[in-house]
């Protein structure tokens, strides 16, 4: 069961969400794991269940995935706790790939750079002997976005030859994380270039992902190509949000800097 296909709701309490997080029934233990994290339940006893619930047997597909696994990573992020990190580094060593991306994502959430080293191990994985379609063998798009996210430059010589990766997804979260590494303005500039030279791809798909990555890395460069992607207004929104929130630390209240004024413009025509 993915998390798309789980209902919403807001009904359920925490304390029936712990009992079923526990119970036999897998289908309710996978969904109590997606409630708690849809709805932040930051409490000892959840992220205590969630993190059990990483080593969980009992849940398996008959391809071999992990679905409560996946639920209890991805919710494990978003509650924030880094009493998950040393878990979560373990699950980055599951042989069911989503739960290695799922990990890599909370990782990066959670922002400790205890996880960095095993991420460079990922990432030493060679990068063309298994690419099969539009899949590989490592969520590599994940442990770029996380280690660009953790600022961790030394991962830099190793993060470069992605930028030429066959999958666009994988080399455009390169791409973010050297946005991200860059202490240079000229040359974190000429990647968020690369992201904005991607709006013009022709999947939709792969537009829809660069803007969550130019939003994530709030490129002002990019504001006016994001407002004028052939995309959903609502996600052009997101993105742009994203870039505006990079700007009002740089201003001096109660003015706004001239690149805020200049999104927020953006924004009002996309409502």
């Amino acid at each position: 069961m993915s998390e798309s296909e789980l209902p919403d709701d807001n009904q359920l309490t925490l304390e029936q969400a712990l009992i079923n997080l526990q119970c036999e029934d897998l289908g309710l233990r996978i969904y109590a794991a997606w409630w708690l994290g849809r709805f932040r339940v930051k409490d000892s006893r959840a992220i205590a269940l969630l993190i059990n619930a990483l080593a969980d047997e009992a849940d398996r597909t008959d391809a071999g995935g992990y679905p409560l696994r996946r639920n209890a990573a991805r919710a494990l992020g978003k509650l924030g706790d880094r009493s998950a990190v040393s878990a979560l580094i373990r699950s980055l060593d599951c042989e069911d790939f989503y739960v290695r991306e799922a990990a890599a994502q909370s990782l990066e959430m959670l922002g400790d750079i205890a996880c960095v080293p095993k991420l460079l191990e990922m990432l030493n994985t060679p990068i063309t002997s298994e690419v099969s379609g539009l899949e590989s063998e490592q969520p590599f798009d994940a442990i770029l976005e996380a280690l660009g996210t953790l600022g961790a430059v030394e991962t830099i010589p190793q993060i470069l030859p992605f930028l030429e990766h066959p999958i666009p997804r994988v080399k455009y979260a390169a791409a973010r994380a050297m946005y991200q590494l860059s202490s240079d303005p000229e040359t974190a500039a000429q990647y968020g270039n690369i992201l904005i030279n991607a709006l013009s791809n022709n999947d939709l798909q792969l537009r829809r992902t660069v803007l969550s990555d130019l939003g994530a890395i709030g490129y002002l460069g990019a504001a006016e190509a994001i407002s004028n992607t052939m995309a959903e207004n609502s996600l052009k929104l997101i993105s742009l949000k994203g870039v505006l929130e990079k700007q009002i630390p740089l201003a001096t209240p109660p003015d706004l800097t001239a690149g805020a004024v200049r999104v927020m413009a953006l924004m009002d025509d996309l409502l």
